[in-house]
């Protein structure tokens, strides 16, 4: 049974589901918008959602916002214009919230992005991968090593002093040099963020079913490390497995996801999860993932699901314990509403591994538990 007494932090996501081009690696729910997009049908169609969604969350505050997809920045400045205008009339939000765009090279407009930064939108999420052609090419991406480093610098010229570049690292053929200089390059631009994360075959993708070859385990393990030590001689600090920012420059929302704070996610294929302390449950929300059906008042769906206490612990482990610095103990009960008791068995067989270290006021994985990750979250399964 929860015993639920506290609520996190509200966060709220909100997915725009097109872009120019399918990547081949992408897994995540984008549809390429081959006609003009219908921008006013969709706001419309997020502030339903919302609308029918706010019951699970009256009387709270939200804490940061994230324009996810697909590619956010395909939308005018007076689509979200009029998006703001809504979300702020329904929705108490914090004056400092962190609000984040997802942004691409190529969809970078240095007047639009002026735009969005008045509109109050002071973070952006650039989606470079690599610097280098060929590797570009090979991912599918429609933008080049120009397009890239332009990206930057409009974000700069327009005013956000807080955005995050996003790299990939054991690419088709990549060489440690090759990776290293993506590195040295992201450093001059002087983002406040970067995502080094290695380039995976998820299901579903072009890639898992024509897989590329890929660099063998020794080269990625040498790649990654070069560039972890890279970024740390340059004042990006890993907080995360994969994130690393400047003093104070973490992304809030995606800390929020792996405290297992709260967040609400609205449009096409957004998930979404809401404590409800009163009535003891944790539940998880799934929207429709077609962009048509999710405009169609019909046929629009949000599918719930209650956790249970063994997936409510499990989903924690699996999100804090990618934290470098893991978590206080007594954040799982916080969060949970569970006693740390039900995990005990697989905290004390992690410890034996020496994959964490753990006590009254901390768990944290070892320098050993982050190599081998999937290892250490395999035991709370």
């Amino acid at each position: 049974m929860f015993n639920l007494t506290t609520l996190s932090p509200l966060t709220l996501y909100i997915h725009t589901p097109w872009c120019v081009r399918k990547c081949p690696y992408c897994d995540f729910n984008s549809h390429e918008a081959k006609d003009s997009l219908p921008e006013r049908d969709y706001i419309d169609a997020l502030i339903a959602d919302l609308e029918q969604d706010l019951p699970r969350i009256w009387g709270r505050r939200v804490e940061s916002i994230f324009i996810g997809g697909g590619t956010p920045s395909l939308l005018s400045p007076e689509a979200y214009d009029l998006l703001f205008s809504q979300l702020r009339s329904h929705l108490q939000i914090n004056p400092n919230a962190e609000i984040t765009m997802e942004a691409n090279p190529g969809t970078f407009e240095s007047q639009k992005f002026k735009e969005y930064r008045a509109l109050g939108i002071n973070r952006l999420s650039i989606g470079i991968q690599s610097f280098n052609e060929q590797h570009l090419q090979g991912l599918g991406r429609i933008h080049g090593r120009i397009e890239a480093i332009k990206a930057a610098e409009t974000a700069h010229d327009a005013g956000f002093d807080n955005f995050n570049l996003d790299l990939m690292f054991g690419l088709s053929q990549q060489t440690a040099k090759e990776a290293l200089d993506d590195i040295n390059t992201a450093i001059s631009l002087e983002p406040a963020h970067v995502s080094y994360y290695q380039l995976t075959l998820e299901p579903n993708t072009l890639f898992h079913h024509q897989p590329p070859s890929l660099p063998d385990e020794d080269s990625i393990a040498h790649i990654h490390n070069q560039g972890i030590d890279r970024l740390a001689e340059s004042g990006y600090l890993g907080y995360e497995i994969s994130a690393y920012a400047k003093q104070d420059r973490q992304c809030f929302h995606n800390l929020n996801y792996w405290r297992f704070g709260d967040y609400l996610g609205i449009g096409a294929g957004a998930h979404g999860k809401i404590t409800n302390a009163p009535e003891q449950c944790i539940t998880r929300t799934a929207k429709s993932r077609s962009p048509n059906d999710f405009l169609d008042n019909t046929r629009r769906r949000t599918n719930c699901h209650d956790l249970t206490t063994k997936e409510a612990a499990m989903e924690f482990m699996m999100n804090a314990l990618r934290l470098n610095d893991g978590f206080e103990t007594p954040l799982f009960t916080e969060r949970t509403g569970l006693g740390i008791n039900l995990i005990e068995a697989p905290l004390r067989r992690a410890e034996e591994l020496e994959l964490i270290t753990w006590d009254i006021h901390r768990i944290q994985p070892t320098e050993r538990g982050r190599r081998y990750l999937n290892n250490l979250l395999e035991l709370f399964v």
